[in-house]
């Protein structure tokens, strides 16, 4: 059973953590561009959970004596090349963007970080080979290794997660690495040493979880650059295929019908944008609130 001394010491850390968590949420909702950010995300949220809902008619069904139409009271932001509702592709869209980008940065932070932890606290020969592996993977631009990737791989949207992940693993193995580095000869991990704790403890139970502000933040910016690589990826065809309603792929799409029916690529092209620019706003912002030397 715990003594009365190590009951105290857990409430007044959880104290500590909630006042932290609470001047964190302050500053973030006092920056009005991150708390922009912040709403345009729960909007697309919402949109992605719920959209189908709101379609005014069906993303996959089009009637070709309707195509090019442009955007008029039935439909607000026109009609494809094949007759399908344009608002109605963004919004089912809108599913496929987020859940691609979030997954894909899952899976990079979790063996990014897995990566950096074990590079960072062992040093020597496994850091000096873990880092040349991710150096290997920098040298090259990331949406040229993911094209590649997926021409290995095959098109789809499972491709496109497992592409984009692998690009992006070595950003957050660096940042994970250089944050170790920093702390893990820190008076708290010495104590945790001396008290008997093993490696495993001591590097994901007491060093991560106080270096995760610079970690979290990469990640939430990370979600608008793996938005975009899909974009892009769809856009070269290789991404997620017809009939699913991308906002890259109906780029490619439109692409041929740019003078005589812009709005095809235009609304497309905002989706992106608009989303692209929230998470990034949201990010600066989380950065801004969790560095104490930028609420000073």
């Amino acid at each position: 059973m715990e003594t009365n001394v190590e009951l105290n010491a857990r409430v007044e850390e959880s104290e500590e953590k909630y006042r932290h968590l609470k001047n964190t949420f302050s500053v973030l909702i006092k920056n009005k561009a991150a708390l922009v950010g912040l709403i345009i995300i729960l909007l697309l949220t919402l949109i992605a959970l719920f959209g189908k809902f709101i379609m005014p008619y069906n993303p996959y069904v089009g009637e070709l004596s309707k195509s090019l139409q442009a955007p008029s009271a039935a439909h607000i932001f026109g009609t494809d090349e094949q007759g399908r509702d344009i608002l109605s592709r963004i919004i089912d869209g809108t599913k496929i963007s987020l859940r691609v980008g979030v997954t894909s940065v899952a899976i990079a932070l979790s063996i990014g970080t897995v990566v950096g932890a074990l590079a960072g606290y062992y040093g020597g020969k496994i850091d000096m080979l873990l880092m040349r592996i991710m150096d290997i993977v920098l040298a090259f631009p990331s949406l040229l290794l993911a094209i590649a990737f997926m021409s290995a791989l095959g098109k789809g949207i499972d491709k496109a997660v497992i592409a984009i992940s692998i690009v992006t693993i070595p950003e957050y193995a660096r940042i994970v690495r250089s944050c170790i580095l920093s702390v893990k000869e820190s008076e708290y991990v010495q104590a945790a040493r001396v008290i008997g704790n093993n490696d495993f403890n001591i590097i994901f139970k007491h060093i991560l979880p106080n270096v995760m502000s610079p970690i979290i933040v990469r990640a939430t910016l990370g979600v608008s650059s793996a938005i975009l690589d899909t974009a892009a990826l769809g856009f070269l065809g290789l991404g997620v295929q017809p009939p699913f309603a991308e906002w890259g792929s109906m780029l490619g799409a439109g692409r041929g019908y740019f003078y005589n029916a812009p709005h095809i690529i235009l609304f497309p092209g905002i989706a992106i944008t608009i989303t692209v620019l929230a998470f990034n706003l949201f990010g600066d912002g989380l950065r801004d609130a969790l560095d104490p030397r930028s609420r000073k």
